[in-house]
């Protein structure tokens, strides 16, 4: 079916991160009647980094009201429905978290003028109580369609009593289909010794601190060269950990444009030993095998048996262990890397998240 999304199309984001505005500029291209996306700041106490840059995309802030900090917080959105009158679009696009407390007022906004709403998100994770559990079936009662970064979470939405016709997997990406073909690499280490890297905020949820231990674990004559891209309130702890441990670990700071793409080309193996990662894709363009931890479902549709292991999170053993198999074997890494790069190049990647919200928009349009 064609791309061309002939309405005017309004998205909701609680924050803008900077990973996320490609996409949305990529959707606004499609976007015959334009695109314009709501958002506000992020707490004070969260570690995003910098905000997203829109240039295609029409921007329009949002003044956030957080209640509560750390995992537990809401949010209010003012200002919405004077972005609503005035944008007026003919679909909406949410985010299906039910800790955003305007999204309900959203949905009658949109219903009052007989127009669809969709909801984006990661699905319905287990536990929270039947109180959370009522909200969440309430939430969702109020959109025409749904759309998940991944099988589990589409597994999830129908398994929550959601209709499956009306559930579209958007695989999570950061990137479009490679333009340029996959960098060679040789069939031997460079210098002897693999480069690993690890791409990301520096938080202690990433686990780095487990990244540094597994490689100082490895026999010394397969230790790799380790470069940690990125800043963080951890910085400075992971750094006096490396000097203990792993004193081969390079920290390089935040890197972007070319000086990032030089260091995915120079890499072997990428390593997400924590949550989060969405340069796991990013890494799979540059024909990287890729060893993550097992977090919110988007993993497996991304990392199979071909390009790379899904880890049991905060397991140190099994870490060393893939790394132990990964490092030793320098022509089945190649392998892995060129199935990554196939994955992105055919079936994860921007274009194709385009193509979802496509059809999901389209779906709507025909109820």
């Amino acid at each position: 079916m064609s791309e061309v999304i002939e309405q005017r199309v309004g998205l909701i984001q609680r924050v803008l991160p900077a990973y996320r505005a490609p996409f949305f500029d990529l959707l606004a291209q499609s976007c015959a009647g334009g695109l314009s996306v709501f958002y506000g700041q992020p707490r004070e106490d969260e570690a995003l980094g910098v905000q997203g840059e829109l240039k295609v995309a029409a921007a329009a802030p949002a003044k956030n009201v957080h209640i509560g900090r750390g995992r537990a917080y809401l949010c209010w959105q003012r200002g919405l429905v004077g972005w609503l009158e005035e944008w007026n679009p003919q679909v909406l696009v949410v985010e299906a978290n039910p800790r955003y407390l305007s999204t309900p007022g959203a949905q009658r906004w949109m219903k009052a003028r007989q127009r669809p709403v969709i909801g984006w998100g990661l699905g319905i994770p287990p536990g929270g109580g039947w109180l959370r559990s009522a909200w969440r079936k309430r939430l969702l009662g109020g959109f025409d369609a749904l759309i998940t970064y991944s099988q589990t979470g589409a597994a999830q939405y129908r398994a929550a009593g959601f209709p499956a016709g009306r559930v579209f997997t958007a695989p999570n990406a950061v990137t479009r289909k490679p333009s340029e073909p996959a960098p060679q690499r040789a069939g031997e280490f460079v210098g002897g010794r693999g480069k690993v890297l690890f791409v990301g905020r520096l938080q202690a949820r990433k686990r780095i601190d487990l990244l540094l231990r597994a490689c100082a674990r490895l026999p010394e004559q397969i230790q790799p060269h380790l470069t940690v891209v990125g800043e963080g309130p951890e910085r400075t702890a992971l750094q006096a950990l490396a000097e203990q441990v792993y004193p081969r670990a390079e920290f390089s700071g935040d890197l972007r444009g070319e000086a990032l793409a030089q260091r995915f080309r120079e890499a072997d193996l990428f390593v997400l030993p924590g949550t989060g990662g969405l340069a796991v894709q990013q890494a799979m363009s540059y024909a990287l095998p890729v060893l993550v931890a097992e977090a919110d479902g988007t993993q497996a549709d991304l990392v199979r048996e071909g390009n790379g292991r899904v880890l049991p999170p905060g397991d140190e053993d099994a870490l060393v262990a893939e790394l132990q198999a990964a490092l030793s074997d320098p022509a089945r890494l190649r392998q892995m890397g060129a199935e990554s790069y196939r994955i992105v190049a055919e079936e994860v990647n921007l274009e194709r998240m385009v193509r979802v919200f496509a059809e999901a928009i389209a779906s709507v349009q025909k109820c």
